[in-house]
């Protein structure tokens, strides 16, 4: 999928054709990282994902340390998610209407200036939920301005493989951020934590200011036979999600890719409920940032093995028995775990979670061009969106049957719709492959 006149070095006339497509996807990762552009991306990005991280578990533990209420904690985490239900429709096609890089950075600003107020000491709990909500808002808009400016800057197995890195950096960026955040609370409470995050925001617009070059929008495509209808002019947000929706849910494989990704609604459940398990398992702030990290150190490891080590067909076959698998360590909850084990089975659960990877990068390339910002932005929306209902029916759930049986029952639920999925995804894969190839050969040829 790489450009070949960009792959090629002065000597390669003479290489086989076939053996440069299979080492592409191997180079392609370091060929991404040579580009000026995306470090500056890739290191607002792991700014921004680092402080969300913060901000999170910093505001759950303040919460539950007020409350002591499992439910208002679980609506506090809830609120980082379901933002986009209300703003996903419309805030996601501003990349569409407005320059990209301008969305990025003003986003930014604005969310260190509302995260600087939520750690004001004295703060009232409802005061606190009103501003994680508006916190959350512009993250929406920044992360499809981010994904629509990468297909300006990278093309072809290099946007593949930029996206990975963009997802295996956000699971790192998780991980520091919440083991850390556990910690900083700890030593100096999660006013001050909460505080220092917006810190991170104002940073990480400052670099996209100074290292990605302003762009003004491409040109309106011409749309595809199957996607949304256009005109001379740019369409009002509400109609771009309509056509943005049927453009994604009239073809069977990226209705089946979206379902797949939304699955995070069920076996994401443990992270809303980290705080009241580290309690019940007799931990503190520090067991609660592990507790919410464990998915992360899976994924960062998984995704790591399953997109250096194995070739992009092999790991479109392996979607839909990975999304199938995600959820079947949470049965573990029907026993009383200790706190590593939990931990373990949290990690064993991201490292087949990071079909997640696997499942972008098919999105990416069966996705047409036209509507590409507002469908990234409804397939995160729509995710966003699962893990905060998720977290916020099973958080009343725990106020009357304890973490054990809701975890549980959402691991039962989420492997029965995995194998639904997987047996969907099984009828829509080779033909998936088939498009992988023949791109690669349009590329070649």
């Amino acid at each position: 999928m790489g450009d070949p006149n960009i792959d090629r070095d002065p000597g390669d006339e003479e290489r086989a054709p076939s053996t440069e497509r299979d080492d592409t996807w191997r180079s392609s990762y370091r060929d991404v990282m040579a580009i000026g552009e995306f470090r500056s991306i890739w290191l607002a990005h792991a700014l921004s994902v680092i402080g969300t991280n913060l901000l999170n578990i910093a505001t759950a533990l303040l919460v539950y340390k007020v409350t002591e209420s499992a439910f208002a904690t679980g609506v506090t985490l809830a609120l980082n998610f379901l933002p986009p239900l209300i703003g996903g429709p419309l805030l996601s096609g501003l990349a569409d209407l407005l320059p990209r890089r301008r969305v990025m950075v003003a986003c930014d600003v604005l969310r260190a200036c509302v995260i600087v107020l939520i750690g004001v000491p004295g703060m009232p709990i409802w005061a606190i939920w009103c501003l994680m909500f508006f916190s959350v808002l512009p993250g929406i808009p920044f992360a499809a301005a981010r994904a629509a400016l990468l297909t300006q800057i990278i093309q072809g197995e290099r946007y593949v493989a930029s996206t990975t890195i963009i997802q295996l950096t956000a699971q790192l960026g998780m991980l520091i951020g919440l083991i850390a955040g556990g910690m900083t609370v700890a030593v100096v409470g999660p006013n001050v934590t909460v505080m220092g995050t917006g810190l991170l925001f104002a940073l990480s617009a400052l670099i996209l200011l100074v290292g990605v070059k302003a762009r003004p929008l491409p040109p309106r495509e011409e749309a595809p036979s199957n996607g949304p209808a256009t005109t001379g002019r740019r369409p009002h947000l509400l109609s771009m999600f309509r056509d943005g929706a049927k453009l994604v849910f009239s073809d069977p494989k990226l209705r089946v890719l979206i379902l797949m990704a939304w699955l995070a609604g069920l076996y994401g459940i443990p992270y809303g409920l980290a705080t009241p398990m580290a309690a019940e398992a007799g931990g503190g702030p520090t067991a609660a940032g592990f507790i919410m990290a464990g998915a992360a150190i899976g994924a960062l490891f998984g995704g790591l093995i399953l997109t250096r080590l194995v070739p992009p067909t092999t790991r479109i076959g392996l979607l839909g028995p990975l999304a199938a698998l995600t959820s079947v360590p949470l049965l573990l909850w029907v026993f009383q775990m200790p706190l590593w084990a939990m931990v373990l089975a949290l990690a064993v659960c991201g490292a087949a979670g990071s079909y997640q990877f696997v499942a972008n990068a098919a999105f990416v390339l069966c996705v047409p061009r036209e509507g590409r910002a507002q469908a990234f932005g409804l397939a995160a929306s729509g995710i966003q969106v699962a893990q905060g209902v998720g977290i916020l029916v099973s958080s009343y759930y725990v106020e009357s049957f304890g973490t054990g049986p809701v975890i549980v029952t959402a691991g039962a639920a989420s492997l029965v719709l995995g194998v639904l999925l997987a047996v969907l995804w099984s009828r829509r894969s080779a033909e998936v492959i088939a498009r992988m190839e023949e791109t690669e050969s349009e590329k070649a040829a």
